[in-house]
């Protein structure tokens, strides 16, 4: 028999794995494989095409419909440049009723908790399932659970619930923003800008894109909200350019300009419709580019896409959290998750996590223990409901 850890020896374990978006997350997978299966829990991997990366789900209980399924991401944000004064990122340690540590609150504290739960409900002999899903790279556009949420779609009988479990201070979020991120890279034509009209500046072609950014977010604040996105601030969906770069002088028309185009999505809009609005934009401006000179163009790669979270009210994820949590109300938040991945696939989700956001991503980023308690007691609440 195999020796099971405590909720905060395992984030202990979690935290001590520099497992930032860039590098690989895979000693972590595998702790976490080799000990679910030393307990006799099914684990499946999903790894990423060049191998280093992999998501993991894992199935305690029978293969039934009506489980629920407990989803974190492994990977945390870069501690570069930040001052860690109460202890080294990657180092658990407790003061002052927190626990400090890179992924304490985003998120390997649920993650710890969503472990345990598993290995719980392993030993408590539940009637229906448990899951637990794993994933990489969900700080850089929740690109790694895209594969796995859509193999266990495929194989794995229909939980009742899921349970992303993001920070919110065990707050019940229904309903979250889409979102989708384009790299846009403008070509120009090089020309003394005396006689600019003959070239084709890539910066001033760029300019455009954000411009149409901008009338576009001034058109959207003017409507109204829809019904699924009064709860939202803002209620509208939102176009944001954070990085721009080119051009080589003052007076030369630049040969290159390089940016990024990002959407957050309310759930009554298609965010289909807005990546697709956007090109149908650059496919004009790149038109009007090239009959100045062929060798203009635009590219754009898309980055990642985020479905957004639709509130579903009186669901079986939203009944559920209120149950597990003891909440009457629920919230929205303009951020992504996951969750809107696994509703995409037909799944009732919420979000619903220990910890407050608002200490992720900083230096000294911590969870505070009474958080960590009420998620483990909430989690432990989770796979009683598992045993009727």
């Amino acid at each position: 028999m195999p020796v099971e850890l405590s909720p905060r020896e395992i984030l202990e374990k979690l935290v001590s794995f520099p497992t930032v978006s860039r590098d690989s997350n895979l000693p972590l997978i595998d702790w976490v494989e080799d000990y679910l299966t030393g307990w006799g829990i099914e684990c499946h991997r999903v790894p990423n095409d060049e191998g280093d990366k992999a998501s993991l789900y894992a199935v305690a209980g029978p293969a039934v419909e009506g489980g629920i399924a407990l989803s974190g991401h492994t990977d945390v944000v870069p501690v570069d440049g930040q001052d860690w004064t109460v202890c080294p990122p990657f180092e658990l340690t407790e003061r002052d009723g927190r626990l400090y540590g890179r992924g304490a609150a985003d998120m390997k504290g649920f993650d710890a908790l969503a472990i345990a739960a598993t290995v719980l409900a392993h030993r408590s002999g539940v009637r229906r399932p448990l899951y637990l899903a794993l994933s990489y790279d969900e700080e850089v556009g929740c690109t790694g659970c895209v594969p796995m949420v859509a193999e266990m779609a495929r194989l794995l009988p229909k939980p009742g619930a899921v349970i992303v479990g993001e920070p919110s201070l065990l707050q019940v979020i229904d309903g979250h923003k889409g979102g989708s991120s384009f790299h846009i890279h403008v070509k120009g034509v090089e020309v003394h800008s005396s006689i600019m009209h003959t070239g084709v500046s890539a910066v001033m072609e760029a300019a455009k894109i954000v411009d149409w950014a901008n009338r576009m977010n001034a058109q959207n604040s003017a409507r109204p909200p829809g019904p699924l996105s009064e709860g939202f601030v803002p209620h509208w969906t939102t176009v944001h350019t954070g990085m721009i770069r080119g051009g080589t002088a003052h007076n030369i028309t630049a040969g290159d300009c390089w940016l990024d185009i990002s959407f957050r999505v309310v759930p009554d809009e298609d965010y289909r419709a807005w990546n697709a609005a956007l090109t149908e934009f650059v496919d004009d401006l790149r038109t009007q580019m090239q009959a100045v000179s062929p060798a203009a163009d635009i590219t754009m790669e898309q980055v990642f896409t985020v479905p957004p979270l639709a509130p579903e009210h009186g669901g079986a994820a939203e009944t559920l959290a209120k149950a597990l949590t003891g909440r009457n109300s629920c919230e929205v938040v303009s951020y992504g998750t996951e969750a809107g991945h696994f509703q995409h696939h037909g799944w009732s989700a919420i979000v619903c996590g220990p910890g407050n956001i608002a200490q992720a991503h900083k230096p000294d980023e911590y969870i505070e223990i009474a958080q960590f308690n009420a998620g483990w007691d909430m989690l432990q609440r989770a796979v009683r409901s598992l045993t009727d």
